[in-house]
């Protein structure tokens, strides 16, 4: 959960887009996704919820949950069951075999 929190942050934070957090995940641990795109298997209301629950006690997860609902949820952007998430699918960029090597 820790990597997945940590690439949500990158994110709401503007330090780094999602495509490129994924890049930097698959190159350094060569797994075959990275968070977003295990974001988008999960769906958008599970890291909404779980931020929502945690902003009683951390108000950075307000903010969290916000842009996820404003970016994701409220643009139909649910992810794989929907079609579109952090990536389109049913061919998602990060199966794409130039993914790690495409800027």
């Amino acid at each position: 959960m820790s990597f997945l929190s940590a690439a949500m942050e990158l994110w709401v934070k503007d330090i780094a887009d999602p495509h490129d957090i994924d890049k930097n995940w698959m190159l350094s641990t060569g797994a075959p996704m990275g968070p977003f795109a295990i974001y988008d298997i999960v769906g958008m209301e599970t890291p909404y919820n779980l931020n929502m629950m945690r902003a009683e006690v951390d108000p950075a997860a307000k903010f969290v949950a916000e842009k996820i609902q404003r970016d994701m949820i409220d643009q139909g952007r649910m992810g794989v069951a929907t079609g579109k998430g952090f990536y389109d699918y049913p061919n998602p960029a990060y199966q794409q075999p130039d993914f790690l090597t495409a800027r």
